[in-house]
Order: structure tokens, then sequence, then C-alpha cells
């Protein structure tokens, strides 16, 4: 063999190897780039409520960041607006989303846009609040057996006032499942243990609606007749102790979602309990279910381990957490030791007293 035939083999072989390692970069980059493709939509439904901004958003980005380093994450809002919320959708689809995560303002009349979602291909995880349409996953907390634990928290705390009076009931918003949800809860344990002297749904959550509805009920009932309150959750609670002390009046009262400002009326005594669903749970699963949708992936078993019906009759994969009363006695080792607030937080100069008291120092 010529030494020129023998440098042309040599410079063939270089060349094929050199175009084999230029395909294997390039299938390399071709995995990346699919990665890179990953889109989620995050809908949430308002911002009253401090959970949406302070910890469920930060929350579910970060445990996407984590598990989909170059995800792109498409944020909405829909400050209580239903046809916002479907408009959001459609922008959603419209950027090329694969995933949505989705609390919805309003379960019903969403279906439409999660049907659109599901034609079009794309994935929805309803969050916290189980939309109706062709849901391919949901994680919530039993709410059911949060209305119970509220109930059973304003029956002990009214002991045996219990028949003495009457309560006022402050449900969520008609709209909203959840709602439906705590309010069957609580009515299977007060039924029949207390009067109702008025019962209200409360449209969007709104405290400002609350306000109103327990000062009317006052103004109806009489405020010696009034010997206890069911408040579906602290926004409303909120609402609920301003009508309350005004009429110069303290009586136990319920709530949810453990808001900083119903953990200082707990150490204040103008709240009796609140309901806390630890968010970071919660966000870290819709996060995980939206990734592994993202890439393809079947959910595993225990990532969904039960199954719910929706209201349009749709069978969804889901999770449901367990949720947890907090009253004055079990702060820290409540919302402290789970790291939703600190001691300097809650403990400011207005709340140090009642804080000595209960010995978060």
């Amino acid at each position: 063999m010529t030494r020129t035939l023998r440098s042309a083999i040599a410079l063939a072989g270089a060349a094929a190897l050199s175009l084999g390692v230029m395909a294997t970069s390039a299938t390399a980059l071709g995995a990346g780039s699919q990665k890179q493709d990953i889109r989620i939509g995050l809908l949430l439904p308002e911002s009253k409520t401090t959970r949406y901004e302070t910890f469920d958003r930060p929350y579910i980005e970060q445990k996407i960041k984590e598990l989909a380093p170059d995800a792109q994450i498409d944020y909405y809002n829909a400050a209580e607006s239903a046809t916002t919320q479907q408009q959001q959708v459609n922008t959603a689809l419209a950027k090329g989303d694969k995933v949505l995560i989705l609390d919805a303002v309003d379960a019903k009349s969403i279906q439409s846009s999660v049907q659109k979602a599901h034609d079009a291909g794309v994935k929805v995880v309803a969050y916290d609040r189980l939309a109706q349409g062709p849901v391919d996953a949901y994680v919530s907390y039993d709410n059911h057996k949060v209305g119970e634990l509220q109930g059973k928290a304003l029956l002990a705390a009214l002991g045996d006032k219990a028949k003495s009076g009457e309560i006022v009931m402050h449900n969520g918003s008609p709209t909203d499942p959840n709602a439906a949800e705590f309010k069957a809860g609580a009515h299977s344990v007060l039924d029949g243990k207390v009067k109702i002297g008025k019962e209200y749904d409360t449209p969007n959550w709104d405290p400002n609606n609350a306000n109103q509805q327990m000062s009317g009920a006052i103004s109806s009932l009489g405020r010696d007749k009034i010997v206890g309150v069911y408040s579906a959750n602290d926004g409303l609670a909120a609402g609920i102790s301003t009508a309350l002390k005004a009429a110069g009046m303290n009586v136990p009262l319920t709530g949810q979602d453990a808001q900083l400002d119903a953990i200082q009326r707990i150490l204040l005594g103008t709240q009796t309990i609140t309901i806390e669903k630890p968010y970071k749970p919660e966000a870290d699963i819709a996060a995980t279910m939206a990734v592994n949708l993202a890439e393809g992936k079947k959910l595993p078993s225990d990532l969904v381990p039960t199954t719910v019906t929706n209201g349009s009759d749709h069978k969804v994969a889901a999770q449901l957490l367990d949720p947890v009363v907090v009253n004055k006695d079990n702060i820290k080792d409540t919302v402290v030791k789970d790291g939703l607030y600190t001691v300097q937080q809650i403990c400011t100069p207005t709340y140090a007293a009642a804080c000595k008291d209960a010995g978060l120092t």
C-alpha cells in the first residue's frame, strides 16, 4: 500500500469519526432542546387570599425548575374573574404551553377551556380546586375533612353553650367546589347539635361581603343570641372579626388557610382555630405531576394513589392530603415547625404579650 493511499484511508477514518462525534453531539443537543421545550402554564384564581402569591406560586415555580431547569413557566392570575381565566387559558394554549396547572375561579364555567386544552393535546392538572372537564390529574386536601375539623373545633369551643343560642355560618364562594365540600363537612358535624340562625354563601370569598353578612346577622338575630361563628376561611374570618369587634362581641370563630393575620387573631383570642393545609407539599406534587406529563410520562401510582369524580362526571387521578387544626396551643408545632412563618414574623410588638403567654418566645 502506498503512503498516499494510507494517508487517504487515515483521513477518511478521521472524517468518519468526526461525523460520528458530531452526530452524537447533535443527538445530545436534540435531547436538551426537548427539555427546553417543556412549557407549563400556571393559572391561579386570585390574590386577595394571601397564600397564592406568597406561597403557592413560588413553591410551584421552584419545584418545576428543580425538576426541569430549562422549563418555561407562564404565569397568570385571574383576579377572581372566571372570564379572565378563560381568556388566560386561550393565551396559554396560543403560547404553546403543554401542561396547565389550573386553580379554577369557577370550576363549572372553566369546563369548556379544559375541553379545549384536552382537544389540543394539552394536559391539565387541577390544583387545589377540582375543575370540571377532562382533567388529567388533581391534587388538593381532603376538603370534606376540613369542614369536619372546623365543625368539631367550633363545637369544642362552644362547650355547654352549644344549645344556648345560635351560630352564624359563612361558607365560601358558590362557584368554588371546595366551598361546597367544606360546607358539607361542617354540616355533617354541626347539624342537630347547634341552631343555625343565619347561613350565607360568600361570593368570591370576599372579606367585605363577610363583614356585611355578619353585621346583618347581628342586627337580625341580636348580639346576645349569637354564641359562635363558622367561617370557611381566614379571609372571611378577617371581615367577620371586624364586625364582631364593632358590636362588642367575642365568640368562637373558625377559619382556614393559616394566614398570618389569623394566627395573630388566634393569639389574641379573637379567632379560635384555623386549618393549616401546608402549601409546599401540595405545590410540589402539582409541579411533579406537571413535569411528568410534560415529559410524556405516565403518572406513578404513588403520585396519584386515588381517583375522584369531578362535577362533569370525569374520573380524575388524584392525591388528597390531610389538613391540620391550628390553635393557640400548637402554633409552634404547626405553622412555625412547617416553616410557614417564623416566630419573629408572628410576634410583632402588638402580639408580644400574647406570644409570651403562648410560649412563642
